[in-house]
């Protein structure tokens, strides 16, 4: 019986960005693309390609859990006409991201994307996302934990 005590009262391994890169619907969805932002933020795509193509990005202030999701890129999704900006979307990001955070919030993120991506939207997370879980496991705060379930 000592051995399973001893098993059982592990720590847990450390998740790294690495292990959030994953499919999440059979073959055709799923989570790459995992970034440390720096400051308590993090960076991640969704993609989608079964019938249609489609990338969005989340991008999430760990700690109060504040995201802000954004599309660069789909087609045959909709009635909308193909569009690829996500090198343009991404530029935008990274020229927030390199100044003062106190600048960069989600909300001016936002508006810089404004005419460049689709379907922008302000969310606030009640669960742990994945890429926070790796990088800064000490700002959960009061969502539920990161399960893979």
């Amino acid at each position: 019986m000592a051995p399973l005590l001893a098993f059982c009262a592990a720590p847990a391994v450390a998740l790294s960005l690495g292990d959030c890169a994953r499919t999440t619907h059979i073959s055709h969805g799923g989570e790459d693309a995992h970034v440390d932002l720096g400051e308590g933020r993090v960076m991640w795509r969704d993609w989608w390609s079964q019938e249609g193509t489609a990338s969005d990005f989340t991008i999430v202030d760990c700690e109060p859990g504040d995201a802000l999701r954004f599309r660069t890129a789909e087609e045959r999704m909709n009635d909308r006409l193909p569009f690829d900006r996500t090198a343009r979307a991404l530029a935008i990001v990274a020229d927030h991201e390199a100044g003062a955070r106190v600048f960069a919030t989600l909300d001016r993120i936002a508006a810089d994307l404004k005419n460049i991506a689709r379907d922008i939207t302000r969310i606030t997370l009640v669960a742990e996302p994945c890429a926070c879980a790796a990088a800064y496991p000490d700002m959960r705060g009061d969502k539920h934990a990161f399960s893979f379930g």
